[in-house]
């Protein structure tokens, strides 16, 4: 098993998420099995109980696992479906720990971060690379593996230490580390900058891990004189510093790495180059044209509870541009807060409510994602569709239940309590429920 890490310094939301995904991407068109994990290093066990304002949507996979959005990022550009095991978090490290040692695992010995919370890190990292993903047997020939946040937080202190500790576990050949850093040009003078880069690469170095490959955020491409001033002062060859600058869509990002031949420089550090054939991207290219080209709108109403920001609903978001551009329509949302649509807005803040009728009613479409919170229901959307059938949670004593309350849920505990997933219906269960919509 071959394994690269992505890393990121200087600030967060440099797009961590999309990279390793673009590398995982340009490594699959190389003919590479790949699979891909996500280190959380907050505290909670899954994302399942935090607010969408605190990191965007809250993903589901397949088996149930509420896990980081980026996790859906890796199974759009990868086209695989992932287990709740390949999103670690502090909080579930620890806890499979403090299990272990409640049984008596660690025969009385002081349990301390090193070595058993790093030993439990590199424990899970090797068997969650090995399940498999793409609907094959076996385990994949790459595990693209995210370290969420950025060099030097505190909380991510452990999962550094066991991740330079792996690199020495899985030996020369089978690790590269990519660091996604920052390049600012700074609009007094228009120049770019490497210092934040040199301060994090050295941070980084400090910690015990060096970088194979720079991927430098930047608003335009690196000049020569920055890339060999890069080199100089991070130990990186400049041909193993690629530039991600702004493009018009996430698309067009692993587009950048191949045309940078970042490919190459990832394969070489793993020992592939004799393995991998030149990546084959036809396909994905011709999609990313077809997206810069799109001219005729489609406006969509997006009407929710966390609208003011758009990570919240992510995943719809990218269901709804991958319908439009199967359509050939340019996809335009306009973004419409739910509570600006009840009656009691209309009363408070009249010119509000009726901006967002005038705008829900001016739209070609309208999505109303899911919720759970009954102070926004009638607002999510038009009375006599939604709240004539109405829910056991809001109503217990409905006379229409259309959706009940699942008897493995719990009323007191918030995390990991829901009915969630990809699960199949046994042709009795799905008649029985045919036969309790038609009596209604």
């Amino acid at each position: 098993m071959k394994y690269v890490l992505v890393t990121g310094g200087v600030v967060s939301g440099l797009g961590k998420g999309v990279t390793a995904s673009s590398i995982g991407l340009l490594l699959k068109a190389c003919g590479l099995r790949v699979t891909s994990i996500k280190i959380d290093p907050y505290l909670n066990t899954d994302a399942g109980t935090m607010s969408p304002f605190e990191h965007g949507e809250v993903f589901v996979l397949d088996d149930g696992g509420e896990v980081d959005l980026d996790l859906g990022n890796y199974e759009r550009f990868l086209d695989i479906k992932l287990t709740r095991d390949n999103n670690i978090t502090t909080g579930k490290i620890y806890q499979s720990v403090i299990d272990k040692e409640r049984r008596g695992d660690y025969l009385g010995k002081t349990v301390q971060v090193v070595p058993h919370i790093t030993d439990a890190i590199q424990d899970w990292i090797e068997r969650a690379a090995k399940i498999p993903v793409d609907g094959q047997e076996g385990p994949a020939d790459v595990c693209v593996i995210e370290l969420g946040g950025t060099i030097g937080d505190i909380e991510s202190m452990p999962f550094i230490e066991a991740l330079g500790q792996f690199s020495y576990r899985v030996g020369p050949g089978n690790f590269c580390l990519i660091h996604v850093s920052l390049v600012p040009v700074l609009n007094v003078v228009g120049e770019q900058k490497t210092k934040p880069t040199q301060h994090s690469v050295r941070g980084l170095r400090g910690l015990g891990l060096t970088p194979n490959i720079l991927a430098c955020r930047s608003t335009k491409a690196l000049d020569e004189n920055v890339k060999e001033k890069l080199a100089q002062f991070c130990h990186v060859p400049e041909e193993n510093i690629v530039t991600l600058y702004d493009v018009p869509n996430i698309w067009h990002v692993p587009l950048l790495l191949k045309d940078q031949k970042a490919h190459e420089a990832i394969l070489k550090g793993l020992n592939l180059l004799g393995v991998a054939r030149e990546p084959e991207l036809k396909e994905w290219t011709a999609r990313t044209k077809v997206f810069d080209t799109l001219r005729d709108p489609v406006r969509i109403a997006m009407v929710g509870k966390y609208t003011g920001l758009s990570d919240s609903y992510l995943s719809v978001l990218k269901a709804l541009l991958h319908a439009s551009v199967a359509c050939n329509r340019k996809l335009i949302v306009e973004w419409i807060a739910a509570g600006d649509l009840e009656d009691i807005t209309a009363k408070e803040s009249p010119d509000v409510y009726k901006a967002a009728w005038d705008l829900l009613k001016g739209v070609d479409g309208v999505l109303v994602p899911g919720g759970l919170v009954i102070e926004e229901c009638k607002g999510k959307f038009l009375q006599q569709s939604m709240l004539e059938r109405t829910n056991t949670e809001f109503d217990p004593e409905t006379t229409n239940p259309c959706v009940i309350f699942m008897p493995e849920g719990s009323k007191t505990h918030m995390g990991g309590t829901m009915r969630l997933g990809s699960r199949g219906l046994t042709s009795m269960l799905l008649i029985a429920y045919l036969q309790s919509c038609m009596a209604m």
